[in-house]
C-alpha cells in the first residue's frame, strides 16, 4: 500500500512541522560534532549538557549502556550508537563508522529486547510484525561483521522499527550495499534515523508491539576529509513503492535533511548544499556479502 510518495517527502522538507522525528519543531535539537552526543532543548528534553542520568551497565554483554535525558534515551551498543524516544517506544537516530571490510562473522538469527533498556522505552515484544512489514534494521549486522557481539546487538528490538517489506529489501537495502562496497575505500560516518507521523491508518502495531508506524527513515553518509569530503543522503518513505529502482528518487542535500530532521550533519558547508544527480555507483566487483 503506498503510503508517502516522492512529492510527499518533498513536502516533508518544506514543512516545519515534520523538522523533528517526534514531531516536534527542529529548533534547539542538535548533535555534538565533537561527542556525538544528541540534544533537544524544547518539550521535556532541555539540557544543552549531556545527559545527567548515567543508569547502570547491563550485565548481558549484548545490551547497551544507557543514559537518559527525559524522554531521550541514549544507547551505546559495540559498534554503535542509538537514540530512542521513550514517548515513541522506539528510535530516532543511529550513527556508527564503517570501518573496512575485515570480518564475516555469521548473522545472528534471533530478535529480543534489551533488558538494559526500560521496558516503557522500548516495544513489547521481539515478535515478526506481519501486514507485509518486515523487522527492518536501522544499523545493519553486516556492517558489524568483524565482531559477533555487535552483529547480534543489532538485533535488539530498539534497532529495530516496521519497515515496509517492499523497502527493507529495496531501496533502504540498496543504501546499506553503497556502504558495504565503499567502507572498503574510504572509512565512512553514517548517521540516520526516524521521521514519525501520525498517521492512525498503518499503526497496525501499537496494540501487538507499542508502536507506531514511521513515516520515513533517512540517512547520510560521509566519506574523506578536509577538500576531499564528500557526502550523500537519503529520506526513504516507509512505502512499498521505496524499490531499489527509486532510490535516486530519494535523494536530498544536506541541507535539506537538516531542515527535516533538526540534525546539524557534520560534513563540510561547501558539501551541504549539493545533491548528487545518482546515488554512489556500486564499483565493479564489490562483495557486498
Amino acid at each position: 500500500m503506498l503510503r508517502i510518495s516522492f512529492s510527499l517527502v518533498l513536502l516533508l522538507i518544506s514543512n516545519p512541522l515534520f523538522a523533528h522525528p517526534g514531531g516536534r519543531n527542529a529548533e534547539g535539537c542538535h548533535t555534538n560534532k565533537k561527542t556525538g552526543e544528541y540534544h533537544c532543548h524544547n518539550g521535556e528534553l532541555k539540557s544543552k549538557t549531556p545527559p545527567s542520568v548515567v543508569e547502570a551497565v547491563a550485565s548481558s554483554a549484548n545490551a547497551a549502556q544507557t543514559r537518559r535525558n527525559g524522554n531521550l534515551l541514549q544507547l551505546d551498543y559495540e559498534g554503535f550508537t542509538l537514540w530512542v524516544d521513550c514517548a515513541r517506544h522506539g528510535a530516532v537516530k543511529f550513527r556508527y563508522n564503517a570501518h573496512r571490510d575485515s570480518g564475516s562473522a555469521k548473522r545472528y538469527d534471533k530478535f529480543f529486547l534489551d533488558p538494559s533498556v526500560p521496558a516503557e522505552c522500548q516495544q513489547t515484544t521481539a515478535k515478526a510484525y506481519g501486514h507485509d512489514y518486515d523487522r527492518g534494521h536501522l544499523v545493519p549486522a553486516n556492517h558489524l561483521d568483524a565482531s559477533p557481539a555487535a552483529i547480534k546487538a543489532t538485533n535488539t528490538m530498539t534497532n529495530i522499527l516496521p519497515q515496509a517489506a517492499n523497502m527493507n529489501r529495496g531501496a533502504w537495502l540498496l543504501t546499506e550495499e553503497i556502504i558495504e562496497c565503499y567502507r572498503d575505500i574510504d572509512e565512512l560516518l553514517v548517521i540516520g534515523g526516524v521521521i514519525w507521523r501520525d498517521n492512525p491508518g498503518d499503526d497496525y502495531f501499537v496494540e501487538s508491539h507499542g508502536v507506531k508506524t514511521p513515516e520515513a527513515f533517512w540517512k547520510a553518509v560521509i566519506r574523506g576529509s578536509g577538500q576531499d569530503e564528500r557526502a550523500i543522503a537519503w529520506v526513504v518513505p516507509n512505502s512499498a513503492e521505496a524499490t531499489k529502482k527509486r532510490l535516486d528518487d530519494y535523494l536530498v542535500a544536506i541541507s535539506d535533511l537538516e531542515r527535516v530532521t533538526g540534525e546539524k550533519i557534520p560534513v563540510a558547508d561547501y558539501a551541504k548544499h549539493d545533491k548528487p544527480a545518482h546515488s554512489w555507483m556500486i564499483p565493479r566487483g564489490c562483495d557486498k556479502g
